[in-house]
């Protein structure tokens, strides 16, 4: 099965962004992305201390940020700009705003029919990742990790001009799914979803997981005492691209809006305990 154009492009994007070029060389093309792309770097090292442009575009906070600690505070995993957000309907949920899709094909075939209609008519929040922001994700809460699914696909632009036009975009995407629960059992998922120049996305707590790849089957990883913290660092799209989260019917009350831009840390929801 041959790769798709997109995967191809991002591929050979993927290769120029690795490579470590001459010092001079290198300052220049790291400071012309951030002059480029406009990236805030008041937070990050100097673009010149990068080595290469794929480690500016997965950069770590110098300092930590604070969030709340408080166990109802769902803080946003991540800096971006909420696409939609909202409740709903059955497995129907918005790509953008006049446009949707179902998310049981979201979360594809690994999933079984039980563990879909767990999220039915709950609520799900889009976080588009653009190529200035931050682009590693941390973990929005306390959670136990169950299952994760990594899907190939393709790997067509998630930028607001292509989510308007292309319809079953995150579904058409490369993405990978994880299955989260909170303290008290209830159920959401994280669904990376891969893009253009984006088909790497590292998920720390599995290193099996290779995206971008030769990989044309799906691959799934269960777990019995996976644990994670709000907070925690657990990888990096290498550029931008998004997550959308999918909860319960009714488990939280979102404190964000479509169009609004968060920052991760930034308190988004509260958790009905």
């Amino acid at each position: 099965m041959n790769k798709h154009i997109t995967s191809l492009i991002s591929q050979y994007f993927g290769k120029f962004a690795s490579c470590e070029f001459t010092p001079w060389f290198q300052k220049i093309v790291n400071q012309s992305y951030v002059s480029l792309m406009g990236l805030d770097m008041s937070e990050f090292h100097s673009p010149s201390t990068y080595k290469t442009l794929n480690k500016l575009f997965t950069r770590k906070l110098r300092e930590p940020r604070h969030f709340s600690l408080d166990s109802s505070d769902f803080i946003s995993p991540c800096d971006s700009l909420i696409s939609e957000c909202g409740d709903m309907d059955e497995d129907y949920a918005m790509q953008i705003k006049g446009m949707q899709y179902k998310t049981d094909e979201l979360l594809g075939e690994n999933f079984s029919k039980e563990e879909k209609k767990a999220v039915h008519n709950g609520q799900f929040i889009n976080f588009y990742l653009s190529p200035k922001d931050y682009h590693r994700y941390h973990i929005p809460m306390n959670l136990r990790v169950l299952k994760v699914v990594h899907i190939p696909g393709k790997l067509y632009p998630v930028n607001m001009p292509s989510l308007k036009k292309r319809l079953n975009l995150f579904i058409e995407n490369e993405r990978v799914v994880i299955k989260c629960e909170t303290l008290d059992k209830k159920i959401f998922y994280m669904v990376l979803v891969g893009a253009l120049n984006v088909g790497v996305m590292q998920v720390a707590f599995e290193p099996r997981i290779k995206t971008d790849a030769d990989a044309h089957e799906q691959s799934v990883y269960e777990y019995e005492e996976l644990y994670l913290n709000k907070g925690d660092d657990f990888g990096c799209f290498e550029m931008g691209s998004t997550i959308v989260i999918i909860s319960e019917e009714n488990m939280f009350d979102l404190l964000v809006a479509g169009g609004k831009s968060v920052r991760y840390g930034q308190t988004i929801a509260k958790y009905r305990e």
